[in-house]
């Protein structure tokens, strides 16, 4: 990371720790597990939403309904779940600055979640140009195909580098 990029978070962490929320978050000592176990659970309806997904896209399970019923199923499980991981995961880095912003598996998990986010806006973009791209044909069976299994990847290591976090110092 560069120098002045290194000292400009050094400098917005150190602020945001001094923060009367972040003092707060710090002095209750219940707060960081509960926040955790909900940012868990999401992680949870996440994954599953974008398995189900993923599966369907490989053709693998539910090919009595069309792309469009699963991802009318599963994406708007995906998207608010990943409003609550917003949520409590902007607690936790308000709670603990410099351990969050500085460590390099949580940099790791904000790229795999950009591009996990880019990912999940393709297909739907896909979906909505091209429905055969998740039909049940065979025109389009290798883009679903490699989306599916580029998005479980995506979703996988975020999962892996959110736990390296805690471990990563």
């Amino acid at each position: 990371m560069p120098f002045a990029l290194t000292k400009s978070l050094a400098a917005f962490s150190g602020w945001l720790e001094q923060t009367p929320l972040s003092q707060a978050i710090q002095a209750t000592s219940w707060v960081v597990p509960a926040v955790q176990s909900v940012h868990i659970l999401a992680i949870a309806v996440v994954a599953s939403s974008a398995l189900m997904i993923a599966l369907r896209l490989m053709r693998l399970v539910a090919l009595d309904q069309t792309m469009n019923d699963v991802l009318a199923r599963f994406l708007p499980f995906l998207w608010w779940a990943l409003l609550a991981l917003l949520a409590t995961g902007t607690i936790m880095i308000i709670g603990e600055p410099a351990r969050s912003l500085f460590n390099p598996a949580f940099q790791l998990k904000m790229l795999l979640l950009a591009s996990a986010l880019t990912i999940t806006c393709l297909l739907q973009f896909l979906q909505r140009r091209m429905p055969a791209v998740g039909g049940l044909t065979s025109e389009h069976r290798g883009t679903a195909v490699v989306i599916a299994v580029v998005s479980m990847l995506l979703w996988t290591g975020i999962i892996f580098a959110g736990r390296w976090i805690a471990y990563y110092s």
